[in-house]
């Protein structure tokens, strides 16, 4: 990877000197980012992406994404050095763990949730920080799979809330985000803003988790406070 960097590097710039080894380091960093995700959201995203949890999670859960992933993990074991190895699997189980995310709160009208999915979800989920804990000798360790595991686990712990317990941590995260405090007679509750930053104490992220939930009580909350249409 430094080699292929340094002779892109070379050629892109037309520069007859050498090249820095931080600026050669710094570019093959990026690039290996760029791969892995590129491994994820493209090249495994009919597996993963286009077809994990699409109808319901019983009849599409992830053992097929697994497969792909750690075909592509054999793939690119073979091009990368061995040296070059431990940051590559990193960044392609953080890519893994961003796209998993994205299915639970961004996955748009094919997917829906009810709050029993949360147990099949989480050990979906185990599974795909397996493939990372156990692959090539601790390539990753596993106090750093668990770090970045920690926002999914507590999105999934919000999936498996009631919806009056989600409603009420949605009120408390909106009130606070907008700066309002308790809400009023009369005032209503603020859309909060997509920050960018999904966690449980996230409003916009429980908000999400609501959106996606197949629930009566869930629609009707939506609708009367956001007009948001029903989901199904």
């Amino acid at each position: 990877m430094l080699k292929l960097t340094e002779e892109a590097v070379g050629n892109f710039f037309e520069i007859p000197i050498g090249i820095s080894d931080d600026l050669v380091q710094e570019l093959a960093d990026g690039l290996e980012k760029v791969a892995t995700f590129r491994l994820i959201f493209l090249d495994s995203n009919t597996a993963f992406c286009d077809s994990l949890y699409v109808g319901d999670v019983t009849n599409a859960k992830i053992c097929p994404a697994l497969r792909n992933l750690k075909k592509n993990l054999t793939f690119l074991a073979a091009i990368v050095t061995d040296r070059a190895q431990p940051l590559a699997v990193k960044e392609v189980m953080k890519a893994s763990f961003e796209a998993f995310l994205m299915t639970l709160l961004a996955g748009g009208s094919t997917r829906i949730f009810l709050k029993l999915d949360h147990e099949m979800i989480l050990e979906d989920f185990k599974s795909l920080k397996c493939v990372f804990c156990s692959y090539g000798e601790g390539l990753v360790a596993e106090e750093v799979v668990d770090k970045e595991a920690k926002i999914i686990e507590g999105v999934v712990e919000l999936m498996g809330q009631p919806i009056d317990q989600l409603v009420e941590d949605f009120s408390i995260a909106a009130c606070k985000a907008s700066g309002m405090g308790m809400i009023g007679t009369g005032q209503k509750l603020p859309m909060p803003p997509t920050t960018g930053r999904w966690n449980r104490a996230d409003a916009n992220t429980i908000l999400r988790v609501l959106y996606y939930r197949n629930d009566i009580v869930a629609n009707h909350f939506l609708k009367t406070t956001f007009q948001l249409a029903k989901r199904r």
